[in-house]
Formats: C-alpha cells, sequence, structure tokens
C-alpha cells in the first residue's frame, strides 16, 4: 500500500480529513480541509491548534516512513504558531536528518491563501523495532527484525 493512503486510513488523520498529495524520499505534502468543527472559535472558523499540530505531526511521520520504511513513532514536537489558520491548511514535511534510531523532520504548514501559519520540527523513532508494538498490533504492518528498516547516518 502507498503510504499516503496508508496514513489516510489511520483513524484520527481520517476523522481530520487529513489527505496527502506527495510520499516519497523523506519528503511529504499533505492537507487538510477545514470544517466548522475543527475552529477553536464559536464564532468564526479558526483552526484550533490541535487541528494544525495534528496536521504537521501526521505529515511528518509520513515523510519520515517514506525514508525508513518502517513503523516511526513521534518521539517529540514542537510548533510555533504564526498566524490564525481561517482556510483550508497545507503541510510540507522534509526529513532533516535519519539516523539509525531517530529521524528529525521539519514541517511548514500553510492556508489555502498560502499564509504560513505554522511551523513545526519533529523527531521520530526510526529504528529498532525487532518485535511487535502498540503501534503494530492488528495491522498488518511486520516487525522489522535485525538490521530492516534502519537507516545509516547521514
Amino acid at each position: 500500500m502507498e503510504i499516503g493512503a496508508m496514513f489516510e486510513q489511520i483513524p484520527f488523520a481520517a476523522e481530520l480529513g487529513i489527505e496527502f498529495d506527495e510520499v516519497a524520499d523523506g519528503h511529504a505534502e499533505g492537507r487538510l480541509p477545514l470544517r466548522e468543527e475543527h475552529s477553536s472559535n464559536p464564532g468564526g472558523q479558526i483552526a484550533h491548534g490541535g487541528v494544525t499540530f495534528s496536521l504537521a505531526d501526521t505529515v511528518g511521520g509520513a515523510a519520515v516512513v517514506s525514508k525508513s520504511e518502517s513503523v516511526s513513532p513521534t518521539i517529540d514536537m514542537r510548533i510555533d504558531y504564526l498566524a490564525p489558520a481561517t482556510a483550508d491548511l497545507r503541510a510540507v514535511a522534509d526529513v532533516v536528518r535519519s539516523g539509525a534510531s531517530v529521524a528529525t523532520v521539519d514541517i511548514e504548514v500553510y492556508d489555502a491563501d498560502d499564509h504560513h501559519v505554522a511551523s513545526a520540527r519533529g523527531v521520530y523513532k526510526t529504528g529498532g523495532q525487532g518485535e511487535a508494538t502498540p503501534w503494530t498490533d492488528g495491522t498488518d504492518v511486520e516487525p522489522a527484525n535485525g538490521d530492516e528498516g534502519q537507516q545509516s547516518e547521514e
């Protein structure tokens, strides 16, 4: 299964409406059509910070998986909100470092009018999953063994 399609099937991502346009070689682009229930303001449509964060985290994770080729859960993520998001969101993620155990990703989030609304940096686990984990339980993902799924330092 294509990575973007796999991430679109994550129940939370599907609930939010996250869709992918591109996922390959440590790069991912995704979007989220802004709906009324995503708003943090009862009197207007401004994306809740959690919606923006979730888009950034999901697109960042897809970028890592496209490089690590294994389950890569989030270890840490920080986000700077730069402007209110009042229209559909788009996130662009690039892996800036991929090592044997962690990857670092830069994610930029824009609205439909191309306003830069957030910048994020995520750190994701990339290796060492030699057995089933809560992230692989109930999925068709095979746990990595030995060196599978591990990346060399770049």
